[in-house]
C-alpha cells in the first residue's frame, strides 16, 4: 500500500512537472539571467566609478570631490541593478518602488543623523572648506584629512591615528584650516622677571629673529612687552614664515631665546611668593611691658 502512494505521488509530480515545464524553464531562464544582470551590474558600478574617479582626478578636481562623486555613481548603479533584478524575477517594481519610497520615509525619521551627516556631506564636497591633504581642527580634533566619505571623514593624526568624524559635527562645529594658505603667523609669548630691562631683552629677541633667514622679514616683525603680570614681564613676540616652515620656526625660536636669555643673565621669570613674618609678643612679655 505505501508502494503504490509513493508512485503515486512521483507520478503526480511528473505529471505537475510536465504540466508546467514552459513555466518553470521561463522561471530558470529569468533566475540565471538576474544572477548575470547582478553580476554585470556590480562590475560596471565599479569599472564605472574607477573611471569617474581616474577622469576627475586627471582633470586637476580634488581627490576629495572626485572619491565623493565616484561613491555616488557607483551607489546609484548598484540601486537601479537591484530594481532591474528585482523586475527579472517576476516583482512588480513599481510597487517596490512603492514599499521602498515608504520604508525610506521611515527610515529617514529613524534615522534624521545620518539623513544630516550625507546632506553635510553634499556641503563639504560642495564648498570645500577642507581638501585631501589639508591639516585640520575639527572641533578639537586634528588631523590630515585623508578622505571625505558620504557620512564621514577621515583624518590622521601625526601619530598615525585614524580619527572618523561625522559630517554633520563637522559643519556644525568650527573648522580651522592651517594648510589652506602658504603662509603663517608664529606667535610666542617670553617671561621675564620684572628686574629685566625692557630694551635689552627687545634687542635679544630682535637679533635671534634676524639672523633666522625662515622669517618673511618684509611682512614685519613684533616684540612688545605685552603683560605686567604677576610675577612676570611678558613680551608677545610675533613672525612670519611659510606654512611648512611655521613648526620648525617655533621650536628653533624657543630654544634660541632661552640660550640668548641666560647668555645676556636675563632671567626667565616663575611664579614667586613673598612671605612676611610678623613675631607677636606673647602675653607674659605684653604684661611686663605695660607695668
Amino acid at each position: 500500500m505505501d508502494d503504490l502512494n509513493v508512485v503515486d505521488g512521483i507520478n503526480n509530480a511528473s505529471n505537475w512537472l510536465v504540466r508546467n515545464q514552459a513555466l518553470l524553464i521561463q522561471y530558470a531562464v529569468n533566475i540565471v539571467a538576474a544572477i548575470f544582470i547582478l553580476i554585470v551590474g556590480m562590475i560596471i558600478a565599479r569599472v564605472v566609478s574607477g573611471g569617474v574617479s581616474r577622469v576627475l582626478k586627471v582633470r586637476g578636481i580634488d581627490i576629495t570631490v572626485s572619491d565623493f562623486l565616484s561613491a555616488m555613481v557607483r551607489y546609484a548603479i548598484i540601486a537601479f541593478t537591484l530594481i532591474a533584478v528585482l523586475g527579472k524575477v517576476g516583482v512588480q517594481t513599481t510597487s517596490v518602488i512603492a514599499v521602498i519610497g515608504a520604508a525610506g520615509l521611515a527610515v529617514g525619521l529613524a534615522l534624521q543623523g545620518s539623513l544630516s551627516n550625507f546632506a553635510a556631506g553634499v556641503l563639504l564636497v560642495i564648498f570645500r572648506p577642507f581638501r585631501a591633504g589639508e591639516y585640520v581642527d575639527l572641533g578639537g580634533v586634528a588631523g590630515t584629512v585623508t578622505q571625505v566619505q558620504i557620512f564621514s571623514t577621515t583624518l590622521l593624526t601625526p601619530d598615525d591615528k585614524m580619527i572618523v568624524v561625522p559630517n554633520g559635527k563637522i559643519i556644525a562645529g568650527n573648522i580651522i584650516n592651517t594648510s589652506r594658505e602658504p603662509n603663517r603667523r608664529t606667535e610666542i609669548i617670553v617671561g621675564v622677571g620684572y628686574d629685566s630691562d625692557i630694551d635689552v631683552v627687545k634687542k635679544v629677541l630682535g637679533d635671534i629673529i634676524a639672523a633666522d633667514k625662515r622669517i618673511q622679514h618684509e611682512r614685519g616683525v613684533t616684540i612688545r612687552l605685552n603683560e605686567m603680570a604677576a610675577s612676570t614681564l611678558n613680551f608677545v613676540v610675533r613672525v612670519w614664515s611659510t606654512n611648512g616652515d611655521a613648526q620648525e620656526v617655533y621650536w628653533d625660536l624657543l630654544e634660541a631665546f632661552k640660550r640668548a636669555l641666560d647668555e645676556n643673565n636675563i632671567n626667565i621669570a616663575y611664579p614667586q611668593l613673598d612671605v612676611h613674618l610678623h613675631r607677636v609678643a606673647d602675653a607674659s612679655q605684653e604684661a611686663e611691658q605695660r607695668a
